[in-house]
């Protein structure tokens, strides 16, 4: 006799389906993630070598300052310095911008993780229930072959003293 067809199998299809799609998202939320602390680092790279050159410029200022010159070149480079100082906080902003975009984007790859694992639990629980479904279907047709083999006994033995009246 063939195992019967699992009620559910559509269900279980259908599930298994969405934890492939929850696996797939998570893998594009990790890489956006990785992205994410790429731009942090050419953000921050940046920053900084125009912190080194604010200073390289703020040490150029005081070494003129010490040789003593004239106040328009003092003027012109303190106004620089002060350009270089707004482009320096306008670089610190990007980097809290993007700090602010990475924790954006672990939050989302975390609830994309939690996803997952409900996914996984209820393709498990789907699993489980398909196991002891089939087992249940194997025990009741292991109980009905027994009760026909008995009545097929019966109707046997039955059909002999009949033979044996004769």
């Amino acid at each position: 006799m063939a195992s019967p067809q699992y009620p559910l199998a559509h269900l279980l299809t259908i599930k298994k389906k969405r934890l492939e799609e929850a696996e797939k998202l998570l893998q594009e939320k990790k890489n956006a993630l990785k992205k994410e602390e790429e731009t942090l680092k050419k953000l921050e790279k940046d920053r900084d070598e125009t912190k080194v050159h604010k200073q390289e410029k703020l040490d150029q200022l005081r070494d003129v300052l010490d040789q003593g010159t004239t106040s328009d070149k003092i003027k012109i480079m303190k106004q620089y310095l002060k350009v270089v100082d707004q482009e320096v906080k306008k670089r610190e902003e990007k980097v809290k911008k993007q700090v602010a975009a990475i924790e954006i984007a672990e939050a989302e790859l975390e609830k994309a993780r939690q996803n997952l694992i409900k996914k996984q639990h209820d393709v498990e629980k789907m699993e489980n229930h398909k196991k002891e479904w089939l087992l249940e279907q194997r025990t009741e047709m292991r109980l009905k072959e027994a009760v026909d083999a008995d009545e097929l006994g019966a109707v046997m033995h039955n059909l002999r003293k009949k033979k044996k009246k004769k």
